[in-house]
């Protein structure tokens, strides 16, 4: 990529990320292209929609996250992993105005960051599939989609209100059996 155009897509990202996290995932493109000093068509080349956009605005956040599901995996508690991971996927996801938006209306695209999140949390799931304390007719896409939609729900409490939420669906509603 030449030199002007990684410059005015830097400027682009950095302008969408601080507008983003002010107005949300709804934020106007056009002021967006204003703020970075580009023309609308020159955004529009960079990324050819919003989705485009939020997912470069996000990318390196998601990537975040990704690597801490691979930190979990030396956790001993296969389950409590992937608990503990699905909590810090959804408190970040109500935290980070935009990001669960983004998430749950993006287009379905193998380096999304939504396929991102399923890739890093699949083999946290499969661990505790294989160990028997999740069902392994459960699919982490589901996983994934459960949690942000539980930040959208939460979006305008809190990340405590969020992970209570998650942790009511994941457990459910009957008492603790011993």
């Amino acid at each position: 990529m030449r030199a002007d155009a990684q410059r005015n897509r830097t400027l682009i990202v950095k302008a969408a990320s601080e507008a983003v996290a002010r107005d949300g995932a709804y934020a106007s493109l056009e002021e967006i292209a204003r703020v970075a000093g580009v023309g609308s068509a020159t955004l529009h080349r960079h990324f050819p929609s919003r989705w485009a956009l939020l997912e470069a605005v996000f990318h390196d956040r998601i990537e975040a996250l990704c690597a801490r599901a691979g930190q979990l995996l030396a956790e001993p508690d296969a389950r409590q992993a992937l608990m503990t991971w699905l909590g810090e996927l959804t408190a970040y996801s109500t935290t980070t105005r935009g990001l669960v938006t983004s998430l749950l209306k993006a287009p379905p695209e193998s380096a999304s960051c939504s396929a991102m999140l399923v890739a890093a949390g699949e083999p946290l799931r499969r661990r505790a599939a294989d160990e028997g304390s999740v069902r392994s007719d459960v699919a982490m896409a589901d996983l994934v989609a459960l949690a942000n939609a539980i930040a959208l729900a939460a979006e305008s409490a809190s990340a405590a209100e969020a992970e209570r939420l998650l942790r009511l669906a994941l457990e459910g509603i009957s008492p603790a059996r011993r």
